[in-house]
């Protein structure tokens, strides 16, 4: 089974993934089943009609948390004969609600045997990835006319629990219904799956209470209110507009509610890998969204204060005032297999903190946070200073503490290989990359501006000014790659440039760390043919040893990082290079039915006319569904002025014209509009190396 022919449907962290049959055969390493806060709670769901497998004449996609199967017995060869067809419906809230309905197309009664058969491996999400034995042990009963399937560790225990509305017969693996259909009529039944679990601190967790439909209605109306608090877009490029729709829908399911903030929201990361509360994520996507959808900004900001660092542990890799990385609920976690509980290896989510509240505020007005996140955000630039300067010489450095189960590389490009030098070598630990001290100088100067205006503090601020500056100066220095004009990738614990060309280079303008002299040489690499492949830019450029265009950090494409690397060149007045990207990664989306995912491939857009996949990148994923909100902040050119929203649109012809409206801030609400004045056409056979000019 591809990635492609899956069916997924999601609502939080709570998720099923299933065949085009609606069927679910989950292999230890295969991320099919029905899943909620990492556990997998059905690994086998299989329909049959008298012991005969169904086949999928169509699956609708009605809304992100329900989907519709069509489906007669039989091969394909069979369906115009076919005498009765089935209707599969199914809706993912807190727990998993399908309904079944058989008709009979015939002229004569069907007496049927309509089964459905369960099972549950009870993975935890780090297991269904590494294949990872199970050390408890299994049960099922059946009591009170429900099927229990068991999972039990100690004191950690999970259950599934099934039943129906019509009567069945259960057994230690499934239902089976005994029907009998008149001519011309059709069978109906409704299952419940609920998902039920005791978490080792003994406080009791149930999802999947009832779904009735009324709640299906709540879903409805609280989608609706959604998109309609969102910005209204009209356009003349049908691509933008439904690839925004796309992303508001997508955001709304990868809404996250944390047990510690009942009916607040921030983003997940991403199905199926990432549905639970990562720092860096949540930050990013907020950012991303803060001009359509602000309360998710604040929400994020309030969870992960409350969760930041206080001690030093070496297994969680925790500081004093760090944020975390990651939080998981699975078993792994709760038995220390892993240090997700929460986990804090990550370097960049601590500096994006102060950002993005500098930011919300900057949008918002909301003064109150500010002051109330007063010690979080000291305790957070304090980090910077006391903990992550690993070499002592003012940059932010990481190396993992926890050597056995912690994460290696710390910055966003998190895969083994991201980081090397032009030979190909990697380099050693620790490791300081470029972007991180570009987001340090960012937060210095963002929390300098909150210390003078909310917290009465000028010598802070001024302290943090002098800092930054400071800061910015060596970065230069230390960084610049003087025979390539572009700032290395990251230092090695020497002092060594690692000194690839990447994509990096862009985050560094969205920060203002590049000094104005150097913008233009970094915004030539990031159009120049080695980076830019037509849709977007590469994560590594064409030619380094390590390029590959279908390597996780190494030479894809991801939308996000494009986003914000659009954003930088706007911030540095290079509008047409931002709209060159924008009018890319829109371009590509329409590949992927206007949802962009993770990543995709980095070949040449004249060798493969249309953007390849890649094999297992998350969608949706946050930070990618954000990707379109934040390229229409940075075609208009959207930017809090004086508590003003500033517009000044920078829009690619092919977009011709553009309203946002009701964009909503301190100002109320505001609208925005541009037309496509720069033609980047002349761009693209200039900017690849196949096919085109070099």
């Amino acid at each position: 089974m591809t990635e492609e022919n899956l069916v997924r449907i999601l609502d939080g962290s709570t998720f099923v993934v299933s065949d085009g049959r609606g069927d679910i055969e989950a292999t230890p390493t295969s991320p099919t089943g029905f899943f909620a806060l990492d556990t997998r709670f059905l690994s086998r769901w299989v329909l049959t009609i008298n012991g005969q497998r169904l086949d999928a004449l169509s699956a609708d996609d009605l809304q992100y948390f329900e989907t519709r199967f069509f489906l007669v017995p039989g091969t394909a060869t069979h369906y115009v004969d076919a005498a009765l067809s089935v209707i599969r419906q199914r809706m993912v809230n807190d727990g998993f609600d399908e309904e079944l309905t058989v008709l009979n197309h015939s002229q004569e009664r069907l007496d049927l045997d309509v089964r459905i058969d369960a099972g549950s491996d009870f993975a935890d999400l780090f297991e269904v990835k590494d294949a990872v034995a199970k050390k408890g042990t299994y049960y099922r009963r059946i009591e009170d006319g429900k099927l229990r399937l068991g999972y039990e560790r100690e004191h950690f225990r999970r259950e599934t629990v099934l039943w129906s509305s019509e009567p069945a017969e259960l057994d230690d693996d499934g239902m089976t219904f005994r029907i009998g259909i008149p001519p011309n009529g059709q069978w109906h039944t409704r299952i419940r799956v609920v998902g039920e679990t005791v978490v080792p601190t003994g406080h009791d967790l149930r999802m999947g209470l009832q779904v009735h439909g009324g709640e299906k209605r709540a879903m409805e109306a609280d989608l609706e209110q959604f998109v309609a608090r969102a910005p209204t877009i009209s356009c003349e490029s049908e691509a933008l507009a439904g690839t925004y729709r796309r992303s508001l829908v997508d955001l709304a399911a990868l809404r996250f509610a944390p047990i510690s903030m009942p009916g607040q929201a921030l983003p997940a990361a991403g199905l199926p890998w990432f549905m639970t509360m990562f720092g860096r994520d949540s930050i990013l996507t907020s950012l991303q969204a803060l001009p359509f959808v602000p309360e998710l900004a604040a929400t994020t900001l309030k969870v992960l204060a409350m969760l930041q660092g206080s001690r030093l542990d070496d297994f969680r890799d925790e500081d004093p005032g760090r944020i975390l990385h990651e939080f998981r609920y699975g078993e792994s976690a709760a038995f220390e297999e892993q240090p997700h509980s929460p986990y804090y290896g990550s370097v960049d989510a601590t500096p994006l903190f102060v950002v993005l509240l500098d930011e919300y505020e900057r949008w918002s007005g909301d003064a109150d946070l500010v002051r109330s996140l007063e010690s979080e955000t000291r305790a957070a630039i304090a980090w910077i200073d006391d903990y992550a300067d690993l070499v002592g010489n003012g940059y932010i450095w990481y190396q993992r503490r926890n050597e056995t189960t912690g994460l290696e590389n710390q910055c966003w490009k998190d895969s083994w290989d991201s980081l090397s030098y032009r030979d190909g070598t990697l380099p050693g630990y620790p490791r300081a990359t470029c972007e991180l001290q570009g987001y340090a100088y960012d937060a210095k100067l963002r929390a300098a501006r909150l210390a003078r205006l909310f917290w009465n503090d000028p010598g802070y601020a001024d302290r943090l000014e002098r800092q930054a500056m400071e800061l910015k100066e060596r970065f230069h220095e230390d960084f610049w790659v003087a025979d390539g004009e572009y700032y290395a990738l990251a230092l090695d614990a020497d002092g060594r440039q690692v000194d690839t060309l990447t994509s990096n280079i862009g985050h560094l303008l969205w920060s203002g760390i590049v000094d104005e002299a150097y913008a233009p040489r970094l915004a030539e690499h990031l159009l120049g043919p080695r980076l830019f492949n037509g849709w977007g830019v590469r994560t590594m450029a064409e030619g380094e040893v390590r390029y590959n265009p279908i390597g996780y950090h190494t030479g894809t494409i991801w939308p996000f990082d494009n986003s914000f690397i659009a954003w930088g060149l706007r911030r540095y007045g290079f509008s047409e290079e931002a709209a060159t990207i924008a009018e890319g990664i829109i371009d590509a989306a329409q590949f992927f039915a206007g949802r962009l995912p993770e990543a995709f491939g980095g070949y040449a857009r004249s060798l493969t006319r249309y953007p390849v996949v890649y094999p297992t990148a998350c969608s949706p994923q946050a930070w990618s569904t954000g990707t379109p909100m934040l390229l229409l902040r940075t075609m208009l050119g959207l930017e809090p002025h004086e508590g003003h929203l500033a517009v000044d649109p920078a829009l690619p012809t092919g977009m011709g014209r553009l309203e946002l409206l009701d964009i909503p801030g301190r100002w109320g609400h505001v609208d925005a509009f541009g037309r496509g004045r720069i033609d980047v056409t002349d761009r693209r056979p200039l900017r690849e190396t196949h096919g085109g000019v070099a």
